[in-house]
């Protein structure tokens, strides 16, 4: 399972000192990111040697427990499904052994240029498929 840390600053919380709702959403892009680069495929490479992008079609949250001002937080990153033109992630939030959030999200490939859907190349969608923990 792929890990990516987080430390919580005053900008990502409300006044409160938790984190923002919202914020848990840049956190997961972040670690999806890292996930990417750390398959040898960070985004300008795929923008530039595929030509593709990926983009967030649908996610799922579950708010389990609040994240607060200097925490340190695990984001993990798991690829439960890829398909032709898609991928699933499963993800989480974790401050220690505490899961404070879990999600799921789906992402679809589309032309860098035409941001119109299109199959995730043959060569990056075998490495991919490799990689599936499916009901992870």
């Amino acid at each position: 399972m792929f890990s990516h840390p987080i430390r919580i600053y005053w900008e990502d919380t409300d006044a409160g000192g938790v984190v923002y709702h919202a914020q848990y959403l840049a956190f997961l892009e972040r670690a999806r990111s890292e996930w990417m680069r750390a398959q040898g495929h960070g985004q300008d490479v795929l923008r530039q040697e595929h030509g593709l992008v990926f983009a967030v079609r649908a996610m799922g949250l579950d708010f389990l427990g609040p994240a607060r001002l200097d925490d340190a937080l695990e984001v993990t990153v798991t690829l439960i499904e890829c398909r032709r033109a898609s991928a699933v992630f499963a993800q989480q939030v974790r401050r220690g052994d505490e899961v404070l959030l879990t999600a799921k999200v789906r992402v679809a490939a589309l032309d860098a240029e035409a941001f119109k859907p299109r199959p995730i190349p043959p060569s990056l969608y075998e490495q991919l498929k490799s990689l599936e923990t499916p009901g992870a």
